[in-house]
């Protein structure tokens, strides 16, 4: 360390390390008093570079271009002192000093400040360094790296430091800075707050330049890991200082040119920024939206004519705007006459009059030293923007608390406090922890476990008036004490975009994906340059750059779209669909046609060829044809419970009615014709007897059926498996055994008739109603064996279609081949109706 080294030196090494350094013998502003309180401001912008020989003795550091906000920061340090040593409640009887060196904004000019501010600088001394250090606390530094390279020297004798204007979040490293404060939030915030600014205004393509020192790189890598969190790419991330040359600062102008990014985060110390826009504007750098961090959002020396066509539209986050009563009344008093041996107020005054003390050729104008502050505008005295001179305020009302309760000082009025002869810094910082006052504009101040006030900015927009003048409008608020899901608001202020634009401007790397469509990565790029690709049948995404598409639940569908799920259809067989209104027509037209066949056999009953068919049998078979054509509408429509039960089970019932009667009729006619005659008559061929034959062939089935429905019945049944757009609603068989069996039943009766027929194939011609049963039981057969298969493998609502096919196509096949040529001799050829002619007589 620096003071550790001077300590070790002989008078000669000491002369000469201090001459290295440039270390002044006095400080530039000062006033005695009991307690001491440091300042170290970067009153000077610019420092020389002096040859580095490694021979010689380096010439001393000069500062020059003095920073005038800088200056007004170094007087709102004079304002509080000053206001506190009026006050009558807080250290009454305790006068508060101060010293205030020039830190330069650079880490060199930093050291030789605070071991200006540690050591006794009297030439009475001999220029030896003190192991008492003259400050009790210090106020600054400006800068972050000026601020660590500071502390590491302060740290070591525990002087409290707080800085205004310091946001490096490495700054509240505990272990490394124990004796650290700030007035000021962390970059920790700031750089969070940031990203989900530019995540607010969906930039996802942005481009980064910071200052290469410890505040730009550690608030730029926040930023960077921050910003990824929110789904931001960085196309570029550029680094400059100050010392840089053209050359290289004019090469990241040229990268921020010819980058796609819309959208410019500058996190830039003041010093950078001056250099940057002094290239932006050779350059012509023009039409991009800047947003920038606290350090130069709101300094209002960069609101000119020369850089407002770049920055106007900037955006960023500042600390809150207050107003400090009697600062402005004190600033207009600053005057060379205050003092006329400091040459600080001299260079002062000479550069905000433009004028010199000193005849001159170069600066003609002189000055008298009685101009008038209050007639030019200046950002010394310009108070419209009280941020970081309130953070000075706040720093030097903080030492003062801490030593008033220290010194146990009373609560009334002119109370004394308890004096000590020695007061160790140390000490201060113990009670600098704890402080927690008001201040007469309410705001609270304290700080936390790592010296950090609450975190809390404005958010500001770059606005011109009608005049033409810059404004810095307030238009949103972060506050990260807030819940994390809404730490960031906007209060509806309209927002001047970059260029004066009317439009935000968009900063994307690809174009968003519309609903419908998801984001799919580009090989080698960032995740924000991305190909949009159309979601999957099934799938949706319903938001602009979805990431993913979701999965339609079971029973919805993508729309045309795929922007939303919609209810699939529904499908059956239905009356209003073609299919359906053929099949019902076909229905319809068997059972009305034989009902008309019922009613020409009713007509024709006491003819010898409806008593030879047994004309009983007959009226049976043509009443269960009727309910068989008439079955086949239970299975069109929406399936419901009770038309799933009905549907297979009415099927069953009036099929084995049918084959019941077919079969009475075949056993009948063969028993009849295979008897030897004369006989009596058979008892087997009795009416009674096949009615009873019927019935209990019908009874079988039907215990079948209430069996069927009693333990498995079917029911309506959503098949989502075998269509992924669409409901197959059909009624699910409960029971496939109880189907199988009924359907058997049918195929044995089926059977038997076409046995019984085959027997009787050989009888006399001229009563061949056997032939046509067989014709009728072939055709049978065939159906329904052609059905299974068909059935099986027929998708949806054709299932349901090819089994009503099956028994129409079965029941016209049974009332054509038996009752055809019946109707044929009884309506065209009644002459063939005769006993005569049934018995094969000629």
């Amino acid at each position: 360390m620096f003071v550790i080294a001077m300590a070790a030196f002989g008078a000669e090494e000491d002369d000469a390390l201090c001459k290295m350094l440039g270390m002044p013998e006095f400080p530039l502003l000062s006033k005695d008093g009991d307690i001491i309180i440091g300042g170290a401001f970067s009153i000077h912008s610019q420092i020389s570079k002096p040859s580095l020989s490694f021979t010689d003795i380096p010439e001393p550091l000069t500062c020059t271009r003095i920073n005038f906000r800088e200056f007004r920061f170094a007087h709102t340090m004079m304002f509080a002192i000053e206001e506190i040593n009026k006050s009558s409640s807080l250290l009454p009887n305790i006068s508060i000093g101060y010293k205030i060196f020039d830190s330069c904004g650079s880490t060199l000019p930093s050291v030789r400040a605070v071991m200006g501010l540690m050591n006794q600088q009297e030439k009475t001394l001999g220029k030896t360094c003190s192991s008492q250090s003259s400050v009790h606390a210090i106020v600054g530094a400006s800068e972050s790296s000026s601020t660590i390279v500071m502390l590491q020297t302060s740290g070591i004798f525990h002087i409290p430091v707080i800085s205004h204007f310091a946001t490096c979040a490495c700054l509240s490293n505990r272990k490394e800075y124990s004796s650290f404060f700030r007035t000021i939030p962390s970059d920790y915030y700031q750089s969070r707050a940031l990203a989900k600014m530019v995540k607010h205004f969906g930039w996802t393509w942005v481009g980064t330049v910071r200052s290469d020192n410890d505040y730009g790189n550690n608030g730029m890598a926040t930023f960077i890991a921050a910003a990824g969190q929110e789904g931001v790419c960085i196309e570029y991330s550029e680094a400059i200082s100050r010392t840089d040359s053209r050359d290289k600062v004019a090469k990241v102008v040229r990268v921020i040119r010819e980058g796609t990014a819309k959208v410019l985060v500058a996190f830039l110390a003041q010093s950078e920024m001056n250099i940057l826009l002094e290239e932006a504007v050779r350059q012509n750098l023009t039409g991009l939206q800047w947003v920038g961090s606290e350090s130069w959002i709101t300094a209002g020396y960069l609101a000119t004519k020369t850089y407002s066509g770049i920055l106007t539209g900037s955006l960023g986050f500042t600390i809150k705007k207050t107003k400090i009563p009697g600062l402005q009344e004190f600033l207009l008093q600053v005057s060379p006459f205050q003092n006329p041996q400091n040459s600080v107020l001299r260079e002062f005054w000479e550069e905000a009059f433009d004028c010199s003390f000193q005849p001159s050729l170069n600066v003609p104008k002189q000055c008298s030293g009685s101009e008038k502050l209050k007639d030019i505008d200046n950002p010394f005295t310009d108070v419209s923007e009280l941020r970081i001179s309130n953070n000075v305020y706040k720093a030097v009302y903080a030492v003062a608390y801490a030593i008033h309760n220290m010194l146990k000082c009373g609560e009334m009025v002119n109370q004394s406090c308890n004096r000590r002869d020695k007061l160790e810094p140390k000490h201060i910082l113990t009670h600098l922890q704890d402080v927690n006052f008001t201040l007469h504009s309410g705001e609270s101040v304290y700080f936390d476990e790592n010296g950090d006030p609450a975190a809390t900015y404005e958010l500001v927009n770059w606005q011109r008036n009608k005049k033409g003048d810059t404004l810095f409008v307030t238009v949103g608020s972060y506050d990260a004490s807030l819940p994390k899901g809404n730490p960031f608001t906007m209060n509806g202020i309209n927002i001047t975009w970059a260029a004066d634009s009317i439009k935000k401007p968009q900063s994307v790397c690809s174009e968003s994906c519309s609903p419908g469509f998801r984001q799919a990565v580009i090989k080698g790029k960032p995740i924000c340059c991305f190909s949009c690709i159309s979601c999957a049948a099934g799938e949706i995404s319903n938001s602009n750059n979805s990431a993913e598409c979701t999965r339609c639940s079971l029973e919805y569908w993508s729309n045309e779209n795929h922007s939303q799920c919609v209810p699939k259809v529904i499908e059956f067989l239905s009356y209003e669909e073609t299919m359906g209104a053929v099949l019902a027509t076909f229905s319809l037209f068997g059972a009305s046609l034989t009902t008309v066949v019922f009613f020409v056999f009713l007509w024709f009953r006491q003819t010898p060829l409806v008593k030879a068919s047994n004309s009983g049998l007959s009226f049976l078979l043509l009443f269960s044809l009727s309910l068989c054509f008439l079955c086949s509408l239970t299975f069109i429509g929406r399936p419901s419970v009770w038309s799933c039960m009905l549907r297979h089970t009415a099927f069953g019932i009036t099929f084995a009615l049918c084959m019941s009667c077919i079969l009475a009729k075949t056993v009948a006619v063969v028993i009849a014709f295979k008897a030897k005659r004369p006989a009596p008559r058979v008892p087997q061929c009795s009416a009674p007897f096949q009615r009873i034959s019927v019935f209990t062939c019908t009874s079988l089935q039907v215990v079948v059926c209430v069996l069927w429905l009693t333990l498995a019945p079917p029911v309506p049944y959503k098949n989502v498996a075998y269509s992924a757009e669409k409901i197959i609603l059909e009624c699910d068989l409960g029971s496939p055994i109880g189907f199988w069996v009924v359907l058997g039943y049918i195929g044995l009766l089926a059977v038997l008739c076409f046995i019984f027929a085959f027997l009787a194939r050989k009888l006399p011609d001229n009563f061949n109603e056997a032939k046509f049963i067989t014709f009728s039981m072939l055709i049978f057969c065939a159906v329904w064996i052609t059905f299974i298969p068909a059935y099986v493998s027929s998708p949806g609502k054709f299932t349901v279609a090819v089994e009503i096919f099956a028994i129409l196509a079965s029941s016209f096949g049974l009332l054509f081949c038996i009752f055809a040529p019946k109707c044929y001799i009884l309506v065209l050829k009644p002459e063939r109706n005769t006993k005569k002619h049934m018995m094969g007589r000629n």
